[in-house]
């Protein structure tokens, strides 16, 4: 008998809920055509679906002509690109998870203070670029223990951290501990920048990896916290694969000799994939048990602007 045991929570998180929430309420207030910088979250299934509706997704300001609406994608961006909105009289929605926000703000703070800050994240990613951009002659990106071997600073320099949102927790542990080992004056936030959901997805991952065959992650290539939840399952001894959909599943993922398998959606996976996989496996694959295993109750949700708000 071949069982499912779907991870929970999975999916969606509060700040890609409201940042689809924001395009499709602009959609209905504001009309085509609406551009958007960036992917508004890193999921092809829900670009490809907002695209169908007539968003336009750009990867610079410069591609949107003057006195159009954009919309920030969840991932933040720099006060660069805000400038360059209003410069084209742009009308702007901030879609801007406020969990980044809050990173952004850490990142001012730290820069108006003089300090020199270590960001912790991807160097290529629009997130950590987006952050940099706040103080760029204060920052630097570290993503790696190397990085921060080849960092030099005086004992008495003011010195910071700030992470990635999307990151693993295991290994912002090690960055941070080797950061405040090499600079005992360093300093860090009041709380952790790693993304609640981020979190709760990877414990639920780490749990269920251990008592299963294989791991399944929905999420697309270029997701951060999907390709954190593949390793995480790695980690845990566990064979995993990142698959964007159902007809990513294969023979070759999945032998026979798979009795067991975990399934678990990255934050910007929208729960119809979770079905269609599911039902897939059931009805290719012979999966013929599903058991849900729940390990956080998630109960937080994040204003849309009130812009949109008053247009309803």
């Amino acid at each position: 008998m071949r069982e499912i045991v779907i991870a929970a929570p999975r999916g969606f998180c509060a700040g890609v809920d409201r940042a689809i929430s924001i395009v499709e309420r602009a959609l209905d207030v504001f009309g085509t055509p609406l551009y958007v910088h960036h992917e508004i979250v890193h999921n092809k299934h829900v670009v490809e679906s907002l695209r169908a509706k007539g968003v336009i997704f750009v990867d610079s300001i410069s591609e949107i002509p003057p006195d159009q609406t954009v919309i920030f994608s969840a991932h933040g961006v720099s006060p660069t690109v805000v400038q360059q909105s209003k410069e084209k009289n742009l009308h702007i929605l901030d879609a801007t998870c406020p969990l980044v926000t809050k990173v952004h703000i850490e990142a001012k703070r730290y820069a108006r203070d003089d300090y020199n800050i270590l960001l912790i994240g991807h160097k290529h990613h629009i997130e950590a670029r987006g952050t940099q951009g706040e103080a760029p002659e204060k920052i630097t990106i570290v993503e790696t223990l190397e990085d921060i071997e080849k960092l030099s600073f005086a004992p008495e320099a003011k010195l910071a951290y700030i992470t990635q949102t999307t990151l693993s927790v295991r290994d912002t542990k090690a960055l941070i501990e080797r950061l405040q080992e090499k600079f005992p004056q360093i300093e860090g936030p009041n709380s952790s920048d790693i993304c609640y959901a981020t979190t709760n997805r990877q414990e639920a991952v780490s749990i269920i990896a251990p008592q299963v065959d294989v791991v399944l992650v929905i999420g697309s290539r270029n997701s951060s916290n999907s390709n954190r939840l593949k390793e995480m399952a790695e980690a845990a001894g566990c064979k995993a694969y990142l698959i964007d959909g159902a007809d990513d599943i294969t023979e070759e993922k999945l032998p026979e000799q798979v009795q067991k398998l975990g399934l678990t959606a990255g934050a910007s996976a929208p729960e119809v994939l979770v079905k269609a996989v599911t039902e897939r496996l059931k009805r290719d694959f012979g999966f013929n048990t599903i058991r849900e295993l729940r390990t956080k109750e998630e109960n937080t949700v994040f204003k849309l602007p009130k812009e949109l708000l008053e247009k309803v």
